[in-house]
């Protein structure tokens, strides 16, 4: 440059654009990513350990009866309903009804507990929700919650399913 050429605005500068792109995006994604961390919440991660630690002795108290009951379960799928044939070794399974929870593995809004009606003294059923494709997690227990059965499911892959006591199943 000579002192006669005149020099452009700072605005007009192609550097002082160059340099400002970075900072400028960084601060947009900033905002971004703050705004995205306060306006959606964490379902996985729980405030009150030690009740979560509580809750899980007590899940392992009710496997441990299944296994003490000598229960078992056969599921079967059809469409949208469910029928369980439960048996047990030693217990009477006159029970007015039986709850199926249904996790999914990462969407807490898409869990559901269905209630099983008793068809006879050991078989039940239900109708599922509709739009259930996909992995989920299965709670099967009594009225009383004393028992639980627990099993993993695919559908619409898998047609029947037998959950065992202590958590063994096999599709």
């Amino acid at each position: 440059m000579t002192q006669d050429s005149p020099v452009s605005p700072w605005y007009r500068q192609p550097w002082f654009w160059f340099l400002l792109i970075f900072p400028t995006a960084a601060i947009i994604w900033c905002a971004f990513m703050i705004t995205m961390a306060i306006k959606t919440e964490n379902a996985m991660v729980t405030d009150d350990y030690s009740k979560e630690g509580k809750a899980i002795n007590l899940e392992l108290a009710r496997d441990a009866r299944a296994t003490e009951l000598g229960l078992s379960a056969h599921l079967d799928i059809s469409d949208d309903q469910i029928a369980v044939a439960l048996h047990a070794a030693a217990a009477d399974l006159a029970y007015p009804y039986l709850i199926l929870q249904v996790y999914h593995p990462t969407l807490e809004e898409r869990d559901r507990t269905i209630q099983l009606s008793p068809v006879s003294e050991s078989d039940f059923s239900g109708q599922l929700p509709r739009n259930m494709d996909g992995r989920w997690y299965l709670d099967l227990r009594g009225p009383d919650n004393d028992w639980r059965l627990k099993g993993e499911l695919i559908l619409p892959a898998t047609n029947s399913l037998m959950l065992k006591a202590a958590g063994n199943h096999a599709g």
